[in-house]
């Protein structure tokens, strides 16, 4: 079965392009606005259980980590027998997992339900499946804005999760509201419905692709520069924006910063993001991708180091979050964009999903080093500017690389 969609007039009206479109961003707005939320429990589940804040740490930075290694298996999953299939798979171990955080007292445990099944929920109901499936609906001209689109709405979730749980911690508890976490990511499987319009047993080339094997597609990428540096660039993306996810609230909260407005913040990222994120898919469509990349990095770097030089107060956090939030994940529809530019769509999931896996390795290191150096120097000062070091060398190694059809890729 090819992979291309039917003419809409062929289709009922649940499987239409823009009910897809709309159905995928809802699963984006679910999906990352529940992971975007875990960061507000930081204190009260350690404090809780009467754990060292690194138990915390080291559960999220393993969800992290297992996010990014599941996410090419789901890409591939997803580039085999079509994205729904894969969505709902991960919304069910999603909820599971918070589930587990929810009751479990014994650090393991919590390291089994947080780290492990939430990572691997969240890869196989991510954006990024989201996105692959839209980059096949939506013309060549039109892909980057469709990738803004999806990463938009996942921002969108963080803006209106984040002041919500905060709210619900408030009101009930952390574990009440973990549960309702948990019920809330069944959404996903209600969504993906839609996408089933794309479930296939097998993956054909499209027009201007060369036929090429999953393995010698995956080969082929490796051994293109352009790549390798895309995937040594989004390393440092997961590094900056993980360690703020997890460990902005308890920093914020260390200079006088109550959990509310710690909420605001963070929902406030997620508001800006979605400008920043729309903002980068039309730029991507219309010039060189590598070079706004570039530029996003070094901003970042400036942004944290004026930061954490100034005093903390509500009003310079806000600052901070909201100009944060314009640069968050403004470089997800670029790096989706250069791949599908080098290496077309066919498997575009799959190979997008190597350069995510970049992305959650440096996730792991910035939310555990995170905990880690707290519990060692009561201060995250050291995290702070390694961050700053890094978007300096990610906005250095974006610069080379080359916006045209790898050769293997590109069609006789």
């Amino acid at each position: 079965m090819s992979d291309q969609v039917p003419q809409a007039r062929q289709l009922p009206w649940y499987f239409l392009p823009m009910v897809v479109l709309v159905s995928g961003c809802i699963v984006a707005i679910v999906n990352f606005g529940v992971r975007s939320t875990f960061g507000l429990f930081t204190m009260p589940i350690s404090e809780a259980n009467q754990w060292p804040r690194e138990i915390f740490s080291f559960a999220i930075a393993l969800q992290n980590l297992l996010w990014g290694v599941a996410t090419p298996i789901a890409g591939m999953l997803a580039d085999r027998y079509g994205s729904a299939r894969v969505l709902m798979s991960g919304a069910v171990l999603y909820a599971i997992g918070i589930v587990i955080m929810a009751f479990t007292s014994n650090p393991w445990v919590f390291h089994f339900g947080g780290g492990i099944l939430v990572g691997i929920g969240v890869a196989l109901s991510s954006f990024g499946i989201v996105m692959a499936a839209l980059g096949r609906i939506v013309p060549p001209e039109k892909r980057s804005w469709a990738f803004g689109l999806a990463t938009a709405s996942g921002s969108l979730g963080q803006f209106i999760f984040a002041p919500l749980t905060a709210a619900l911690i408030t009101a009930y508890g952390w574990h009440d509201t973990l549960l309702i976490l948990a019920a809330a990511s069944l959404l996903i499987i209600v969504f993906a419905l839609p996408l089933l319009v794309q479930n296939t047993t097998s993956s054909a080339a499209t027009a201007g692709e060369t036929q090429l094997s999953m393995s010698a597609a995956i080969g082929q990428a490796f051994g293109h520069r352009s790549y390798v540096l895309l995937v040594a660039g989004f390393f440092v993306c997961g590094f900056q924006i993980a360690f703020v996810t997890v460990h902005l609230p308890p920093y914020l909260a260390e200079h006088g910063i109550s959990k509310e407005m710690a909420g605001i913040a963070m929902g406030a990222i997620g508001l800006f993001n979605v400008i920043g994120s729309y903002a980068s898919g039309i730029i991507g469509g219309r010039r060189e991708k590598r070079v706004p990349l570039s530029l996003i990095y070094i901003l970042r770097s400036l942004l944290v180091t004026a930061f954490i030089l100034l005093p903390i107060t509500p009003v310079t956090t806000l600052i901070f979050t909201a100009s944060l939030g314009l640069l968050w994940l403004s470089t997800v529809p670029l790096t989706m964009g250069l791949v599908t530019v080098m290496f077309g769509t066919r498997y575009m999931a799959t190979l997008y999903g190597f350069v995510f896996l970049s992305h959650q390795v440096g996730s792991f290191l910035g939310v555990w080093l995170g905990g880690k150096i707290y519990d060692l120097y009561g201060t995250y000062d050291p995290v702070w500017w390694m961050g700053v070091a890094l978007g300096v060398f990610a906005a250095i190694v974006h610069l080379p690389i080359v916006e045209k059809r790898a050769p293997k890729f590109a069609a006789a």
